[in-house]
């Protein structure tokens, strides 16, 4: 694999997670040191080893992933852009929120539901004959700086707006679901029709 060709792989990879992280800066406020380097430290672990669980994998699972990836991803999606638009809303009615991105197993759900493109990226990888480790590596060190980026971004929208961004920002995940689970779907369709 070519350094172009990689590079174009892991921005795509990581726009999924900047807009996550645009949707998490929103709740981060203030934005500080721990939440913003476990979100990209866990952002860029899981875009690392997706691709490479998938390179294992091969061919064997295959048929799983196809099937199952985007399901999983949009069900992810779905749970905790639902979860973040209620907050917000509890926020406008004067109640307490409890939830941060970066902790938990919200924090393991988004890592998951951005990264399971990256395991198609694997098992592509593996069919080509593609040593994964180089490609790996570049894939989660982009995807953990477009994370801080999507941080900082979305902190700053969040102080601006306030809960508003928030609700937006459930939005986008949701869409962000919506978008994986159609394209995997219409695509499926469409090769169908073509052979």
């Amino acid at each position: 694999m070519d350094s172009l060709s990689l590079i174009a792989v892991s921005v795509a990879l990581a726009l999924d997670a900047f807009a996550v992280a645009l949707a998490a800066g929103a709740v981060l406020r203030p934005l500080s040191f721990r939440p913003c380097f476990r979100l990209a430290f866990h952002f860029g672990l899981f875009q690392a080893l997706m691709p490479v669980v998938g390179w294992l994998a091969g061919l064997s699972v295959q048929s799983f992933v196809a099937t199952w990836s985007h399901w999983i991803a949009f069900a992810l999606l779905l749970y905790i852009g639902g979860r973040m638009i209620h907050e917000a809303l509890l926020i406008e009615e004067g109640q307490v929120r409890n939830n941060d991105p970066s902790r938990g197993m919200t924090m393991v759900g988004l890592a998951v539901a951005t990264s399971i493109d990256a395991l198609a990226v694997g098992l592509t990888l593996a069919m080509l004959d593609v040593v994964i480790w180089i490609p790996a590596l570049v894939i989660g060190l982009v995807a953990c700086g477009f994370t801080v980026l999507g941080l900082c971004l979305g902190t700053r929208a969040g102080k601006l707006w306030g809960s508003r961004v928030e609700v937006v920002g459930g939005l986008i995940l949701i869409l962000i679901g919506c978008k994986i689970l159609f394209s995997a779907l219409f695509f499926k369709k469409a090769v169908a029709g073509i052979l």
